[in-house]
């Protein structure tokens, strides 16, 4: 079978949660009770890789498990309780912002110069580093814009009509080769990383686990699309300029065409989208339903604090000349161009 349509195989554990949760996957093992989210650090390895193993169901899956535990309910009581100590947590962490017009403005101020990943990347970063970020991020990359495809249907009129238009160019616009999954898929091989989905799973940091795992909690439950929505305009209002530093990046590394063209390709694509989303999308939801102003505001802002978090772990293992992979990656494989 084609490794790019077959699951990836069960990670690691990295705890009780995530060790019960794999084991009845395989079905070698009961599944855990529910209480045993409540004492888990929320943003940590265990609940995260749990949470994160429960909602890759919904994707592809895992090679060897049945596509029947999808609806598992058992499965999905668990899932439940980890995605409640997940969202408490967040709920109770995001700073937060008094309006949704002020979460929108933090999105347009750029960061202090020298303080974001991808000014560090652009600056000092090595092809190391390039290498590990692409590792990391390879876990929402290859299967960019499938979280928010879950909201379509929670949307109507002119938001829907407009998540399709900005999901249609993420998708490559009916072309298989221009699909954004399919250019990061290009990027990691100009990398020498390897492409098949979910490769790195057991390499990422609990922090970007969090990261993905928020896009799959807002896709998946209707109660929570204001949220998804925030999170979709965070992400599409922030990249343009972070891709044109990861860009750069890549020009002043060596990496290679496709690295670089990856990052290109979303310096044009999200200034457009940046507008579609703002003036239409939510602009679109909330006059359908502006009680929903709060939870966009709550997507933006529990963004941008997972992101926060996996910004000071990449920095802080970088600056101090360590990786931020809890397993090393193999050496690149040369190319020449």
């Amino acid at each position: 079978m084609n490794h790019h349509l077959r699951g990836p195989e069960l990670p690691p554990a990295r705890g009780p949660l995530s060790a019960a949760v794999a084991a009845y996957l395989r079905g070698t093992g009961p599944l855990p009770g529910p209480d045993g989210a409540g004492d888990a650090d929320p943003y940590g390895d265990d609940l995260q890789l749990a949470l994160y193993l429960c909602y890759e169901l919904h994707y592809r899956g895992f090679a060897g498990v049945s596509p029947e535990h999808e609806w598992d309910p058992g499965l999905l009581r668990v899932r439940a309780a980890l995605e409640g100590r997940f969202l408490s947590a967040l709920r109770a962490d995001t700073p937060g912002h008094d309006s949704l017009d002020d979460a929108l403005a933090g999105l347009l101020s750029e960061p202090v110069e020298g303080a974001g990943v991808s000014h560090f990347l652009r600056d000092e970063g090595e092809l190391w580093q390039l290498r590990e970020y692409a590792a990391q991020r390879s876990l929402y990359h290859l299967k960019e814009a499938d979280p928010h495809a879950w909201v379509l249907p929670r949307l109507w009129g002119r938001a829907k009509a407009a998540m399709a238009a900005v999901e249609f160019d993420e998708f490559g616009g009916g072309r298989a080769e221009r699909m954004h999954a399919r250019l990061f898929a290009d990027l990691m091989t100009d990398l020498g990383l390897d492409t098949a989905y979910g490769r790195y799973l057991d390499a990422a940091c609990a922090e970007m686990l969090a990261v993905v795992n928020l896009m799959s909690l807002f896709g998946l439950h209707r109660a929570l699309r204001g949220a998804l929505v925030g999170h979709f305009a965070d992400v599409e209002i922030t990249s343009s300029p972070g891709s044109r530093r990861l860009a750069e990046a890549m020009r002043r590394t060596g990496a290679g065409p496709a690295a670089e063209f990856f990052y290109d390709e979303h310096v044009e694509a999200d200034a457009v989208h940046e507008q579609v989303v703002r003036h239409e999308v939510i602009a679109g939801l909330l006059a359908e339903e502006p009680e929903l102003s709060a939870d966009v505001a709550f997507g933006i802002d529990a963004t941008e604090y997972l992101e926060d978090r996996l910004a000071r772990r990449l920095l802080g293992e970088w600056r101090a000349s360590r990786s931020s992979l809890r397993v090393p990656l193999v050496p690149e494989t040369a190319h020449t161009y």
